[in-house]
């Protein structure tokens, strides 16, 4: 039955040649989508699982319907439901919806025959916004460098990750929350089943994601839910493996049921019954939580940090890494100028008696060890607690970076700013005046991050090499600048201070 689908699939790919659009096969129904630049082919807004609205809302993503005929597939689709929080998002998308899993292919290959590798990428957005259409992810660049890559739609803030004690007795598996990480899921199971009629190897899949899609990332390599879906791993800026690590699931429930009491919803019907705009308009209140992952028993079965220290994650290569600026020196010191006094002083409210040591740790110039302070308290450590806890257990090459390259008129690489350069989407943001230089770095960074998605090495022609991590002080990295140049780790004292005062929280 697979055969024929298999040449059903290839027989299609191969007639929409003649036709004025390009068409594949997919276990749910043909799709019809759009013929662009340098050979690339693009399928926007293919519904991955049905619409988790009405009974659906907070339970684990069900299968899509199939349908009859050519479905159009020239458009995004929805984007999950939320609030305007950031201001460098730019959406693409076909309005806001809580029927919001759809997923976008771009596809290079000329038959559904050629098995190409294939990158699954996840928004970030701290799991409260972002969207598969913003143009910053636009897989067309990465596909005209031979792989087939997608962008994924996920539940976000509380539509998808709300813990309540009924939402935990109606599942079979006793938890709740973490419904975004199940749709994630569940769009990798959908590329396992259809990737083949685009082209793409189901067994050559990397996943990658920046902020919480690295969060993301982080979480799909030791959800059961994964298990041998993944070949490879990109993360950009973050992990659950860092100091705001996943809340048991007890407590996720408790602060869930307090709010929903708060917005007059106390119990699951009347949750369910709250139109979603309303619902929605709740997250503008001040004591409103700021929802994320769960360590609910099930979709993360433990601490993510006791996942990958016994060495449970899935063992595939990794490349991660994170930006020079991720954290601003005024979130150590408030108003305080960066001077040593205000530093120190800043560090003693922080860390009482392990103010000196803090000190040692974050030595140099002030205004950059504060930055790095403020950096690793948000999402470096984390990062780097991955990358370390990974190549200590996994038995697979692993790879770090350091972006320090501004955008122009800015100083200092802050958080997300690499995106464009990753993926090859200078020219999708018009804000900024980029020069021969940032195209070259650009191309550059996509050339390793292709490399690694082919290969689960960067390294390649023409390409400074790039070294692999090794477990414990001084390891290699790559820092990404302008120029490009492999280094030796300078945050040993940090990273060791950081893994201490976790221990005594």
């Amino acid at each position: 039955m697979r055969k024929i689908g298999l040449l059903l699939a290839a027989s299609v790919f191969a007639s929409s040649a003649f036709a004025t659009a390009p068409r594949a096969v997919t276990a749910t129904g043909v799709v019809e989508g759009t013929s662009e630049a340098a050979g690339v082919k693009s399928y926007k807004g293919i519904p991955f699982a049905a619409p988790p609205v009405g009974d659906l809302r907070w339970k684990a993503p069900q299968p899509a319907s199939k349908w009859r005929g050519v479905r159009k597939a020239d458009r995004f689709g929805p984007r999950a439901m939320q609030l305007p929080l950031f201001g460098d998002m730019v959406f693409r998308s076909d309005g806001v919806s809580e029927d919001c899993l759809y997923l976008n292919v771009w596809t290079p290959a000329k038959s559904a025959r050629d098995k190409l590798p294939v990158l699954v990428y996840f928004y970030g957005g701290g799991f409260a916004a972002g969207d598969g259409s913003e143009p910053r992810y636009d897989g067309a660049s990465m596909a005209a460098k031979g792989i087939v890559t997608l962008t994924v739609n996920y539940r976000l803030n509380i539509f998808g990750f709300l813990a309540h004690p009924e939402l935990s007795a109606e599942s079979p598996h006793k938890a709740s929350g973490n419904y975004g990480l199940m749709d994630q899921a569940a769009a990798l199971q959908w590329v396992q089943k259809n990737i083949a009629a685009f082209g793409g190897d189901p067994k050559r899949v990397t996943i990658a994601g920046e902020s919480a899609g690295s969060w993301s990332v982080s979480a799909q390599m030791m959800t059961p839910l994964s298990k041998g879906l993944i070949a490879g791993a990109i993360g950009e800026s973050g992990s659950l493996l860092g100091h705001n690590a996943p809340l048991p699931l007890a407590l996720a429930e408790k602060r869930g049921a307090a709010f929903a009491r708060e917005i007059g919803a106390p119990t699951l019907a009347a949750l369910r019954a709250m139109p979603a705009q309303q619902l929605l308009d709740t997250l503008k209140r001040p004591d409103a939580p700021w929802l994320a992952a769960i360590e609910d028993g099930y979709v993360l079965p433990r601490s993510p940090l006791a996942i990958y220290s016994a060495g449970q994650q899935a063992k595939v290569p990794l490349l991660a890494g994170w930006n020079s600026q991720e954290g601003h020196y005024s979130n150590v010191l408030r108003d305080n100028a960066p001077t040593p006094e205000n530093f120190s002083k800043a560090l003693h409210e922080m860390y009482g008696e392990r103010a000196d040591a803090a000190l040692l740790a974050y030595s140099g110039d002030t205004q950059q060890a504060a930055n790095d302070l403020a950096g690793d308290l948000f999402i470096a450590y984390g990062t780097w607690k991955w990358l370390d806890t990974h190549a200590r257990t996994s038995g697979q090459p692993v790879y770090r970076y350091y972006y320090a390259h501004p955008r122009p008129g800015q100083e200092g690489a802050g958080h997300s700013v690499e995106i464009e350069y990753a993926l090859g989407n200078l020219d999708t943001n018009k804000v900024y005046a980029w020069s021969a230089g940032d195209h070259a770095l650009s191309a550059q960074m996509q050339a390793y991050f292709a490399n690694f998605i082919k290969t689960g090495n960067p390294n390649g022609a023409g390409l400074p090499e790039w070294p692999r991590v090794s477990s414990g002080k001084g390891s290699r990295l790559m820092r990404l600048d302008l120029p490009s140049a492999a280094a030796t780790a300078a945050d040993d004292a940090r990273h060791a201070f950081q893994d201490q005062q976790r221990k005594t929280n």
